[in-house]
């Protein structure tokens, strides 16, 4: 017995067995690292899919929903997990879910938070007002309802008969900031990112600003003799956590357009 126990002694002081052994252990530690990490990249999660393309607005109803597998690596972004969390909710009012899309929680909400009617949500005391737009005006249609933009003013300032022999100027400012976005519509008037699958041309962008200033924006639209266009430009208004009111930026625009134009009162208005 002695001398078994001498030779397992001899064996283990031993460099060369040494060696060997502790780069057998370093490689049994590395294999079954590897194999539960591979196993739990492979391990699937079962998620809730779309059966079936879902339109802005729709309502999400349980035939509509699938179950899959899938391995975490594809679950990125806000990826909804349970079918719970979808059945009965609402396809957003600028989303479409394609069949065959996982649920992501920016495209599903609840009814009352569906905005198929927000471009009626706008404060009381506030008008409608529809800016004709394209894709060069709209820099490349990247002007989305709930974006805030700045409203700008070119015209031709003409100068007075003692001054007409010099060249008229170019007026440039700007008129009004702040200004929500409510909805952007194509020619036939429908949601041009309802469908996002479907590459639609801007022509109506529509927001709402106080009764003084929409008077001034129809005004100015209307003063063809003096060239005058009004210009939209984005802001980053909306990345703040509470964006700025609609406000006038130049009294000395405004007072141009009022100038140049007949003024109201619509309080002489007789029934």
């Amino acid at each position: 017995m002695s001398n078994f126990i001498t030779g397992v002694k001899k064996f283990l002081t031993n460099k060369n067995t040494v060696t060997v052994v502790g780069v057998l252990l370093a490689v049994i530690v590395l294999y079954v690292g590897y194999n539960m990490r591979i196993k739990s990249t492979l391990q699937t999660k079962t998620v809730p899919y779309a059966k079936e393309t879902i339109t802005a607005g729709q309502q999400i109803t349980s035939d509509m929903i699938g179950t899959m597998e899938v391995v975490p690596a594809l679950l990125n972004g806000d990826v909804i997990m349970e079918a719970s969390n979808v059945v009965d909710k609402y396809a957003n009012s600028d989303s479409v879910i394609p069949a065959g899309s996982l649920f992501y929680g920016r495209s599903v909400v609840e009814k009352e938070q569906l905005k198929a009617n927000s471009i009626l949500e706008y404060p009381e005391g506030y008008v409608l007002y529809n800016f004709t737009v394209d894709t060069e005006s709209s820099y490349g249609n990247m002007m989305y309802p709930g974006n805030y933009i700045d409203i700008y003013l070119k015209a031709i300032n003409k100068l007075d008969d003692e001054n007409a022999n010099q060249p008229d100027k170019i007026m440039v400012g700007k008129l009004l900031e702040n200004v929500k976005i409510l909805a952007v519509l194509d020619s036939n008037g429908d949601p041009v990112f309802a469908n996002l699958e479907e590459k639609k041309t801007p022509a109506l962008m529509i927001f709402a600003v106080p009764e003084e200033y929409h008077i001034l924006l129809r005004k100015a639209s209307f003063l063809r003799a003096y060239e005058t266009s009004l210009i939209p430009v984005p802001t980053a208004e909306s990345l703040k956590e509470e964006p700025g009111e609609v406000k006038l930026s130049s009294n000395d625009l405004k007072d141009f357009i009022n100038r140049v134009t007949v003024w109201t009162d619509d309080t002489t208005a007789t029934e």
